[in-house]
């Protein structure tokens, strides 16, 4: 009797190749593929996961030029609000500058739903932190965010700023007030704290300097317009010493009253030029609705710095990385 392979000579050649092709795709010794796909890319180690954030915010660099060229094509051709319809599609200044940097670790609200509540990156890298030091300037008696920040920090004193009110605001509980530090002074781009000067104002070097501090890990910005100097100042010293910013985080509410998109171009380039990247924004929509804006002038910004040795890039062990400084052309050591 002839064999299977004479009768079916087609059935056979299809069974031998289906058994190669099953052998081979269990092989454990087989070539790696030449790309490594993206689910099997290695980035639970903090310094892959900083990387990959920079390469996608460098993309919305680049469509930021492009967008400017679309609706410009200079900067002192585009408009904050356009009216409706023209252009089209419409845009708001909001657009150019996406909080498009992904944070490393976990975000959340800390404080109340609604205007006082802040976003943060990696509240847990603070939590057993012995030195934590948060600082809050702008306080108008609303305090959940501070006191949602000593709930849960053990070690975290808090320093406060603001000359229209005289204390931090009812939600911080007796138990922890103690680790709270309130003064009636401003925040500015110089000081003025003569006699006759009042309300005191002072620079942030100048505050930390009165309290022994060489570095805060959270800074919670709330002033009414007056961000534009006083950041500006800050930045600028930073920059022309080589250094990095004295914070790992900033909290900001950003009033761009009477400004041209040109001017907030180059003053967010400035900030971003000094290590900061926005990892979350949202619109100041209780503004907007108290006062029947048209226009949405008020954006609450929560940026990180990735320039330095903050808690919030590198782990207590980790050695200080070297990162390309676009702005400046060369490469420089983080200290």
């Amino acid at each position: 009797m002839p064999g299977v392979w004479q009768r079916h000579p087609r059935y056979s050649l299809f069974v031998v190749i289906v058994l190669v092709a099953t052998f081979y795709l269990l092989n454990p010794y087989q070539a790696e593929p030449s790309v490594t796909p993206a689910y099997l890319i290695n980035d639970n180690d903090l310094p892959s996961r900083l990387a990959r954030s920079g390469r996608i915010y460098d993309k919305v660099l680049e469509d930021r030029k492009g967008l400017i060229e679309k609706f410009g094509p200079a900067p002192a051709d585009v408009v904050l609000f356009p009216p409706d319809k023209d252009p089209w599609p419409a845009y708001t200044v909001w657009d150019y500058f996406p909080a498009a940097y992904n944070c490393p670790h976990e975000v959340q609200r800390v404080g109340a739903l609604g205007d006082g509540g802040k976003w943060v990156c990696g509240l847990s890298r603070v939590q057993q932190k012995p030195d934590c030091i948060i600082y809050s300037v702008g306080i108008n008696y609303e305090s959940s965010f501070e006191a949602e920040i000593l709930a849960n920090t053990p070690h975290c004193q808090i320093w406060g700023y603001d000359f229209t009110v005289k204390s931090f605001g009812p939600q911080i509980p007796k138990s922890m007030a103690p680790r709270t530090h309130f003064h009636a002074f401003g925040l500015a781009g110089s000081d003025k704290h003569d006699p006759q000067d009042t309300p005191p104002m002072y620079t942030l070097d100048s505050l930390m300097k009165m309290n022994g501090h060489t570095h805060i890990d959270i800074l919670k910005i709330d002033i009414e317009g007056w961000e534009f100097e006083t950041l500006t100042a800050l930045v600028k010293s930073y920059l022309e010493a080589g250094q990095p910013l004295p914070f790992g985080q900033l909290q900001l509410e950003i009033h761009i009253w009477h400004k041209k998109f040109s001017e907030f171009l180059t003053w967010w380039e400035t900030l971003e030029a000094s290590g900061l990247r926005p990892f979350w924004t949202e619109p100041n929509l209780v503004y907007q609705n108290y006062n029947k804006q048209s226009t949405s002038d008020l954006a609450e910004y929560s940026f990180l710095n990735i320039k330095g040795n903050n808690i919030f890039i590198r782990d207590p062990k980790q050695p200080a990385p070297y990162d390309n400084d676009r702005h400046r052309g060369h490469a420089t050591k983080r200290d």
